[in-house]
Parts: C-alpha cells; sequence; structure tokens
C-alpha cells in the first residue's frame, strides 16, 4: 500500500484518511500546510495512511462478518507493516494516531485498542460505533454484535472495560476529541465523552460552532491540537 511522509523527525503522527479516501487528500486538501512549520522545524513527522474502507466496512456487497473481517486486516497491515516501518525510520518513539470522519474512527479505535503503542490520539469529526444508524449515515455492520464488531465500536466496549491494566495505559494517552455543534454526530461524541469520564479516563473534549466537518475546519484543528 502506498503511503505520503512529510518531514524528517519529530512526534510520529500517523494520519488516517477520510471515508474512501486516499493518501494524498490531506496534502490536496491543504491540511499538510496547516502543519508546515512544526514540520519543517523537525517537531512533527506525518505518516499519510491510505484506506481500504471500499474493500472493508463501505463494501455493500459484504456481510458485517466480512466487513469486520477485512478491516481486521488493514489494522493488521499497520500494526505490522507500518509501525515497524516508524520505528526504523523514526526513533522519537513518540506516536499520535489522528484522523477526520471516519479516519478518526480509525485513529480512536487503534489507539483505544494498543494504547500502550500510542502517545496521543486526535479524533476530528468522527464517529465511534458503526453499528448505529444516524442521520443519513447507516449502520455499517447490520446492528451485529458479533466479537470483532463490539471490539471494534469503542462507544461499545468501553463502556464495558474493567481491564485495570488497558485502563492504566489508555489513561496515560493525551486523548483529544473534536464535533461541531452542529455535526450529526454529536450525540455519539457526547456518550464517548460520558464514558470516558465514566472510566476516569483524562481527555479533552471540544465542541466547535456550525458543522465544522470540513477540512478548513480540519486545518484550524490540527494547528491547535496536534
Amino acid at each position: 500500500m502506498e503511503l505520503l511522509i512529510f518531514g524528517h523527525t519529530g512526534d510520529v503522527v500517523l494520519f488516517f484518511p477520510t471515508r474512501t479516501a486516499r493518501f494524498y487528500d490531506y496534502e490536496n486538501w491543504g491540511m499538510i500546510d496547516s502543519l508546515k512549520e512544526k514540520i519543517e522545524r523537525g517537531d512533527l513527522q506525518v505518516y499519510c495512511l491510505d484506506s481500504i474502507d471500499q474493500e472493508s466496512l463501505y463494501d455493500e456487497h459484504a456481510s458485517s462478518e466480512q466487513k469486520i473481517n477485512r478491516h481486521l486486516e488493514y489494522e493488521s497491515y499497520i500494526l505490522t507493516e507500518v509501525l515497524p516501518m516508524i520505528y526504523l525510520e523514526n526513533p522519537s518513539g513518540k506516536i499520535i494516531s489522528a484522523g477526520c470522519s471516519m479516519g478518526a474512527f480509525h485513529a480512536l479505535n487503534i489507539a483505544f485498542k494498543h494504547p500502550q503503542l500510542f502517545n496521543k490520539v486526535l479524533a476530528m469529526s468522527g464517529r465511534y460505533d458503526l453499528t448505529q444508524r444516524i442521520g443519513s449515515f447507516r449502520d455499517l455492520l447490520e446492528n451485529n454484535d458479533n466479537q470483532n464488531v463490539y471490539y471494534n465500536s469503542p462507544n461499545k466496549y468501553l463502556a464495558n472495560l474493567e481491564d485495570s491494566q488497558i485502563l492504566n495505559e489508555l489513561r496515560k494517552l493525551k486523548i483529544i476529541i473534536t464535533i461541531g455543534s452542529q455535526d450529526v454526530f454529536l450525540e455519539n461524541n457526547y456518550e464517548l465523552n460520558h464514558t470516558l469520564w465514566n472510566k476516569e479516563i483524562p481527555h479533552e473534549f471540544y465542541v466547535w460552532s456550525g458543522e465544522a466537518h470540513k477540512p478548513k475546519y480540519w486545518k484550524q484543528m490540527l494547528a491547535l491540537y496536534l
């Protein structure tokens, strides 16, 4: 799979694309420019990842089991190919998981499942339970609660998480979640915010004015929160 790397050193940003988007879209939308100073100064190194959403969660011809299994193969690619490459390329040891819209789901989900591998997660304009129909956004997994679906639905598994070791790892993460006040996923984000506080997991939760679900807002968020 293809990816783009911006910068030479600094904290690593593992940047997941939006729904069915490509590894070059964030650059084309001017979002990398919002980080230009930090990249050139050596504070950040950004890895823009590709997606397989059309083969997994957005494959209209696949069952929920097939979708989630393909998603897990994508996650395995991140864990067994991308991260080892990063460890060779960048010795900083600090990795930020970030994404917008569907990318926010990917970024937060992988960081919450493997908190020991990440230092920070920035999730912008995302939804965190793909088994729910929200507005015009359909249930992607047929409300299926098999084990793999459940453990890739942060709003489900986090609420029932009791493992003290995992909770302690999550409490070490710097977690930043943003959403627009008119975004269709607002209540989904409030649910996540509430669950995090119930689990005594420190985090920052910001509600922006309006829908705030476009690159012009994400550029501002990146400049503020990365």
